[in-house]
């Protein structure tokens, strides 16, 4: 456990920051779940209006510094690229 005064603070601020990257990067990850199964089904209206929310989810994880700019563009790139080959 944290002796000093700094340290604890320090402890505190992780867990928090914790806590909310842990909602965060699962909600992304929600998202791109819907995205999965729109396009496991079938339907590609479904599955675009899914990507196109998706889409700004992924942007904001970015922002966030939850994961690396090439991450999400590689989801993105995947993503359309399977809901493309439905037509």
């Amino acid at each position: 456990m944290a002796n000093s005064a700094q340290a604890r603070k320090r402890a505190k601020q992780a867990e928090s920051r914790r806590k909310l990257n842990a909602s965060q990067r699962s909600a992304m990850r929600t998202t791109i779940k819907k995205v999965q199964t729109a396009i496991a089904s079938g339907d590609q209206d479904q599955a675009r209006q899914a990507y196109l929310a998706a889409v700004p989810a992924l942007d904001k994880a970015v922002s966030k510094g939850l994961i690396h700019q090439n991450k999400a563009a590689r989801h993105k790139s995947r993503l359309n690229k399977h809901i493309r080959a439905l037509a």
